[in-house]
């Protein structure tokens, strides 16, 4: 199975129990006795969690560090259009694809067994829907370790708090900090906190670049000149004679290994 395929199927299960258990006891029911198409509630349910997909591609997964850290070097950079939006983010798209190979791939092989005998069955019936369920509850654990793996010990601290400070004192025995609702804020904030560290440092040569070219111009008495204007073409050299591509996609994917 390619690697997008493998990312898509296992982002869709992992949301799928979420749909499952969304409905009320009485669509549950529902469904057991029969096939989604004619259970409308439960279908609406099912395809909201899969209009959750695109995002749980983007926050699940290492896309938000990569887009960020590639957004700070355009900026550091000072061409705020090149490249284009779209060049970054589809470079951050096929960076993150190759980041989370791995992962999909054992989501994929946990579910594997469940996928083959519901693809078996008629997609819209009860049967079908509990072994879908039973493959994503299976499907979720490698993404779980992918979170748990990359979220600050930290900020999973804090975010259990929270979790407990949100609930009753009967529910919260029900809390792990391993739960989705506690280590996906926090992997998400995680991922946050390392790229602007990243952008920082990346920052940091080309402001040395913008101080001494704007300390020149001012020692020349060229103050209608902007200092940004003549900046550029160095740092543009700087980037180019470092390699800075080469550099910046290497230790965003060494940075997930």
């Amino acid at each position: 199975m390619s690697t997008g395929r493998a990312m898509t199927v296992g982002a869709a299960l992992a949301l799928l129990p979420t749909a499952v258990q969304a409905a009320p006891g009485h669509a549950a029911a529902q469904a057991v006795d029969g096939g989604l198409a004619s259970r409308p509630l439960v279908l609406v349910l099912v395809m909201a969690a899969l209009s959750l997909l695109p995002f749980a591609l983007l926050m699940l997964t290492s896309f938000v560090r990569i887009s960020v850290v590639l957004s700070i070097l355009r900026s550091a950079i000072g061409t705020p259009s090149v490249p284009p939006t779209p060049v970054l983010t589809g470079l951050a798209l096929v960076l993150t694809m190759s980041v989370m190979a791995p992962t999909a791939e054992r989501m994929y092989e946990a579910a594997g067994p469940a996928l083959g005998a519901a693809v078996a069955s008629d997609l819209t019936s009860a049967d079908a829907v509990g072994t879908l369920t039973f493959a994503a509850t299976r499907a979720r654990e490698p993404l779980r370790d992918f979170l748990l793996k990359h979220a600050d010990p930290r900020d999973r601290a804090s975010f259990y708090a929270l979790t407990l400070k949100l609930r009753t004192p009967p529910e919260r025995a029900a809390v792990s900090d391993r739960d989705f609702g506690v280590i996906v804020p926090a992997f998400v904030t995680s991922e946050l906190r390392r790229a602007f560290q990243i952008g920082f440092l990346i920052f940091i040569p080309f402001l040395v670049i913008d101080m001494v070219i704007a300390n020149l111009l001012l020692a020349l008495g060229m103050h209608m000149l902007s200092p940004t204007t003549v900046s550029l073409p160095f740092k543009l050299l700087l980037f180019v004679l470092a390699d800075g591509w080469q550099l910046v996609v290497r230790g965003l994917l060494e940075g997930f290994a």
